[in-house]
């Protein structure tokens, strides 16, 4: 797990995550004394911040499934008396009914067994007029400028299909949030744009789908080591469609 907590340390060292993840912050609009859920809180990247914004008579809730993961926010949270991490599954969140004011799930959804299950759960514990921040990649418009580009649509052909469980997630957000119950109130695609040939790597693991790619039968192994050297030696440029919605829990939703 030390390896998937170095991952999500490195994204979010980006300058692109960094501003994302104010686009996010700024638009729940977080008031002292809120009650915040970060759902797929994984290490605790984002609960300091929360807990900034909620102030010392908020509070603020990391869930997350994975026990490693927990963990680590527990660790990296000790010193904030206002937040609290739980170990908890998104489609069954631990919380009442109405009990949070705002809630954000940053990439998480694309790799739930049932988005739409989450996404009740969310529309459930956020009061009615609470907000929700989410963000999430669609990765069929990867795209990844090369001289070969057979080989980038094969890559981003086999990263669509086989990285992720729900690949058009960003897309399917707003009509998904709809059905839960939410009001959208806004849908930005954010479309990073990378130029760095270690920030590419670092974000999409190219070396690793590559090979994966390979073994699996979807490149040429050769025809892949050509694409490498090119992007290794740039000019490197790789973008992909990166949705935030923020919705907002009905007054008269289910619950």
């Amino acid at each position: 797990m030390a390896a998937s907590i170095d991952y999500l340390d490195r994204v979010a060292a980006t300058d692109v995550a960094g501003a994302y993840k104010r686009h996010m912050l700024e638009a729940l609009a977080i008031e002292p004394g809120h009650t915040v859920l970060d759902a797929g809180c994984g290490p605790g990247t984002d609960l300091a911040a929360l807990a900034s914004a909620a102030g010392p008579s908020g509070t603020v809730i990391g869930v997350d499934h994975d026990p490693a993961m927990a963990d680590e926010a527990r660790r990296r949270t000790a010193d904030l008396p206002g937040v609290r991490v739980e170990r908890a599954d998104a489609h069954a969140l631990p919380l009442d009914a109405g009990a949070v004011d705002r809630a954000r799930m940053d990439r998480v959804m694309m790799h739930l067994d049932d988005p739409s299950r989450a996404l009740g759960e969310l529309c459930r514990v956020l009061r009615p007029g609470g907000l929700l921040a989410l963000a999430e990649p669609d990765w069929h418009t990867l795209a990844i400028d090369h001289p070969d580009l057979e080989t980038s649509l094969a890559f981003t052909r086999f990263v669509a299909e086989n990285a992720n469980r729900n690949r058009a997630m960003g897309r399917q957000i707003p009509r998904l949030a709809e059905a839960a119950g939410f009001a959208v109130r806004s849908v930005l695609n954010a479309a990073p744009v990378f130029r760095d040939p270690a920030t590419a790597e670092h974000v999409f693991g190219l070396r690793r789908n590559t090979g994966r790619a390979v073994d699996a039968g979807h490149l040429d192994r050769d025809a892949a080591r050509r694409w490498l050297d090119h992007l290794d030696r740039g000019p490197v440029m790789v973008t992909a469609s990166f949705i935030i919605v923020l919705a907002q829990a009905e007054p008269g939703a289910v619950r």
